[in-house]
């Protein structure tokens, strides 16, 4: 599958269920080798992944769930979001989240269907490759910069093999649990996870795709 810029930036979407289909280690090395290309200051390039994959995939999956199911946490290796959130931010993610809901007819008060709806991040949701993206630790705000970058080529480059992605902050939510599993040294922090594989044509959540803010909320052109 091969798609012009247009259609490749406009098609891509967070995909939440996949195929039980393998996928070859020669293909992420190439999309890899294409993401490489973002632009970064100095060209530093902070940005490191680790393709996690087979036995250490299932592993870490297996953890996570059992972190979540045993309500543990920790503390990310970075602030995501600022505190507090404006309120029109906050708008976008409720209206994101509700439609999602509503597309897996998942009630308000659906206490067990919400559960297991926040579990799926942590099955990859059923993804057979999960990346995950470091930067070194005390990375400041530009280094995020050029990161964000580079996941992004990623996810487009995967559009080029009938590949889909999610990127996955929760995973970033228990980094001494991915650290140890993974073997990651601790002067690397874990910015993002991504669910990669083949999207299952048929699974209805699929379908749901974000309704983006109209250019005028958030462009200004001066002459």
């Amino acid at each position: 599958m091969t798609l012009d810029i247009q259609n490749a930036i406009k098609s891509r979407h967070s995909k939440r269920s996949f195929l039980d289909k393998q996928i070859d280690q020669k293909t992420i090395v190439t999309v890899l080798e294409w993401a490489q290309h973002a632009a970064s200051s100095k060209n530093t390039q902070p940005w490191e992944v680790v393709v996690v994959m087979g036995e250490t995939r299932n592993k870490l999956s297996k953890i996570l769930c059992e972190k979540l199911d045993t309500k543990q946490t920790e503390d990310m290796d970075y602030e995501y979001m600022m505190d507090p959130v404006p309120d029109y931010l906050i708008d976008r993610a409720r209206d994101c989240g509700h439609k999602l809901f509503e597309l897996k007819k998942i009630g308000r008060r659906d206490i067990e269907a919400r559960r297991a709806h926040n579990k799926e991040n942590f099955t990859f949701f059923n993804a057979p490759v999960q990346l995950l993206f470091c930067l070194p630790a005390e990375s400041g705000r530009g280094n995020f910069l050029d990161m964000g970058l580079f996941m992004q080529n990623v996810m487009l480059g995967l559009l080029h093999f009938g590949l889909a992605s999610c990127p996955q902050v929760s995973i970033a939510m228990y980094p001494n649990t991915v650290r140890e599993v993974c073997g990651i040294p601790d002067d690397k922090w874990i910015v993002s996870g991504m669910s990669v594989g083949y999207p299952d044509e048929d699974a209805l959540v699929n379908t749901y795709v974000p309704t983006r803010a109209p250019l005028s909320e958030w462009t200004t052109f001066l002459d």
